[in-house]
């Protein structure tokens, strides 16, 4: 159902001036920000959000709204615009508060912070990648929820998106995989105005961008005229009428539309216009009105209270006929709308734990992560998993997660396992939208090293306290001939200063289980498992709950107190724990440390901290990976690696690098030494 809150008759044209008054005088206000592009995709907006644009302000989260995203972020006050005009709780005074401290109109989109944004968006090109996440998300859960007779799950996904966009290499990611899937409910409209920050894009960006999506496999419709209301309005119900295709709208514009001396250049893109050209821009669009001052009457053109609430009213009658035919089905889709694990979640984990412990105890911690895996998937439906073409390496696939494949029509298979293809960055992307939709929680594979091309989405899902899992293995020079280009060194410590995300580098099953469980219990946090490739000892461990803190005594000495600290963290456990054993040959009492996450032992209280890492013991640090990271819990030395790696077996990188058992008690003798 459509949400129709203005007909085509009624006056667009002040309708869309409404939202370049705003943009220009919240941009003026602020002294800083970007108005080019509200003003040009204007139109644009009114097309879509006065016609066609199915959501109710007062309730942002309703299920089966569309999802709007503004991929092109830095033009925010467009978004801005159209949430206070069409009703939600985002009043006059905020617009006068754009990018101000503590305000809901920060300079990019942020969700979370303004009511009706769905993603965060500014790193340009990642908006439409989410996009794409969240029109993948649509289509699997009306595939898993939708019965015959009762459709609950039935929205479009709608993306803005500019030159920018489309020069980042993620658009190429996404868009391919976008007509590989069939996401006919995606939509996007192409501010095609041929400016960026540096001018006229022509010298940089020759790029035939209808060509370019009809090669993906799109619907391509245009180029129409970006400023006729009516001309995007009928691109768009065209667009509503693919069946197994995305579509894209290329709608030609002038950024800066109705500035007079401003219009057309690089100088409407990011900067005021200026107390001049404003008062110029006003007179030319016939916009007798003060600074953020809106007729009554173009509120009401705007006004999308009484149509949302009849279509979510409309949709609730249908879903509570669904309830009454499928009552299981209605109160699965309401628990993994909200993201809240089934009630027997605890004992699931524990399950696993004592399964993935009881098949096998000496394995790498990526056959680990599988056996997790396994119990997982099979007991939590709304698991996606993936990999970027490396599932047989990443071990991301399971029995209960068959391959995700689309027919011809565009009907998904009942797949739950996504071949990305290479695609780091635009898997990260998309995994983000698929947990901003709601309903599935991704998770995706690659090598660790590879993060380098995911980081700023793996960034991003922090940023947005998304609850994605990213798989990361062959962690280290451990994985030996493929060389220094795939050994990661740097990648952990890097990623453990990320806010807001949790790294976890487990030593053994038990621990990669419970970091799974952990990844999986927290609804405000992304986590990365750094995997290793090669086999790992299990350790015995008798305080299993500690590990859930992020660090833990392993182990202690057979009699008396210990004289110093290991700390260790992944395969580098197992080498502590010998190193341990040849110092109690020679009557050296050392305490092991676990540290499979250094952000998650962060958060404890001091109380516990200090019974992990006493003070007055001296501490030594290992870990195959830069070691600056490691002063910070106040170690006397490190048994790292500040190079990188080479080729060769891994067997020979461990002896040439030093991480030997001799070698770490060695370390651990000579800081005792100078002590």
């Amino acid at each position: 159902m459509t949400a129709t809150i203005a007909s085509p008759t009624s006056n667009s044209q002040q309708m869309a001036n409404a939202i370049r008054a705003l943009a220009m005088d919240a941009v003026q206000a602020a002294n800083s920000g970007h108005p080019g592009a509200p003003m040009g995709m204007a139109d644009i907006g009114v097309a879509l959000w006065a016609r066609h644009l199915k959501h109710n302000p007062a309730n942002p989260h309703w299920a089966d709204r569309d999802r709007f995203v503004l991929s092109n972020g830095h033009g925010s006050m467009l978004i801005y615009a159209l949430l206070h005009l069409t009703g939600y709780e985002l009043p006059i005074e905020e617009l006068r508060h754009f990018r101000q401290l503590h305000s809901k109109t920060p300079g990019r989109p942020e969700v979370g912070i303004t009511p009706g944004v769905e993603t965060t968006t500014g790193p340009l090109g990642q908006g439409v990648t989410n996009a794409v996440g969240l029109a993948l998300a649509e289509k699997l859960l009306a595939r898993d929820f939708n019965r015959d007779q009762h459709v609950v799950v039935d929205h479009h996904t709608y993306v803005f998106l500019g030159d920018g966009c489309l020069m980042e290499g993620i658009s190429h990611e996404a868009a391919s995989l976008a007509a590989a899937w069939k996401l006919n409910k995606l939509i996007a409209i192409y501010d095609d105005n041929g400016i960026s920050i540096d001018g006229q894009v022509g010298p940089w960006f020759g790029d035939d961008t209808a060509k370019r999506f009809e090669a993906y496999g799109w619907n391509v419709i245009g180029p129409v005229d970006g400023h006729d209301v009516d001309a995007i309005d009928k691109a768009i119900t065209k667009a509503k009428k693919s069946t197994s295709k995305p579509t894209l709208i290329v709608a030609k514009t002038a950024i800066g539309k109705g500035s007079p001396n401003r219009a057309n250049t690089a100088k409407a893109h990011g900067e005021p216009l200026g107390t001049e050209e404003i008062k110029l821009t006003r007179e030319a669009l016939g916009w007798a009105h003060e600074p953020f001052s809106v007729p009554a009457e173009v509120y009401a053109a705007w006004d999308a209270k009484a149509a949302g609430a009849k279509a979510e009213g409309e949709w609730e009658q249908r879903f509570d006929a669904y309830a009454e035919a499928h009552p299981e089905l209605a109160a699965e889709f309401q628990r993994r709308m909200a993201g809240v694990l089934p009630a027997n979640f605890a004992q699931i984990a524990v399950d696993a734990v004592v399964k993935a412990h009881a098949e096998a105890q000496t394995v790498a911690s990526r056959k680990a992560s599988q056996l997790a895996l396994e119990a997982f998937t099979l007991a939590l439906p709304e698991m996606l998993g993936g990999s970027a073409d490396l599932t047989g390496s990443n071990l991301t696939n399971t029995s209960s997660t068959p391959n995700l494949r689309f027919e011809a029509d565009g009907t998904p298979n009942d797949g739950r396992h996504i071949n990305y293809g290479v695609r780091e960055f635009g898997m990260a992307a998309i995994m983000n939208g698929i947990a901003l939709h709601g309903g599935f929680i991704p998770y995706g594979g690659t090598f660790l090293t590879f993060s380098d091309y995911s980081r700023n989405a793996i960034r991003m899902a922090a940023l947005m306290k998304t609850r994605v899992v990213h798989v990361m293995t062959h962690d280290s020079i451990g994985l030996g001939e493929d060389g220094p280009t795939h050994q990661s060194i740097e990648h952990v410590a890097s990623l453990r200063l990320i806010p807001g995300l949790d790294v976890w580098r487990p030593a053994d099953t038990t621990e990669t289980v419970v970091a799974w469980t952990l990844a999986l219990g927290n609804a405000q946090r992304p986590s990365l498992l750094a995997l290793s490739r090669q086999n790992l000892t299990y350790s015995p461990k008798t305080n299993v709950d500690e590990i859930a803190k992020g660090a833990y005594v392993l182990a202690e000495p057979a009699k008396g107190k210990a004289k110093a600290v290991i700390i260790a963290t992944g395969s580098e456990v197992q080498l502590a724990m010998a190193a341990k054993a040849l110092l109690a040959e020679e009557g050296i009492r050392v305490r092991v440390v676990s540290m499979p996450s250094t952000s998650v032992f962060d958060r404890q209280d001091k109380d516990y901290k200090k019974s992990v890492l006493p003070k007055g013991l001296p501490r030594v640090a290992v870990e195959m990976g830069v070691s600056d990271f490691w002063w910070k819990y106040g170690v006397d030395a490190v048994v790292g690696i500040d190079t990188f790696g080479e080729s060769a077996p891994a067997g020979v990188l461990f002896k040439h690098f030093g991480f030997t058992p001799e070698n770490v008690a060695a370390t651990v003798k000579a800081v005792l030494k100078k002590k």
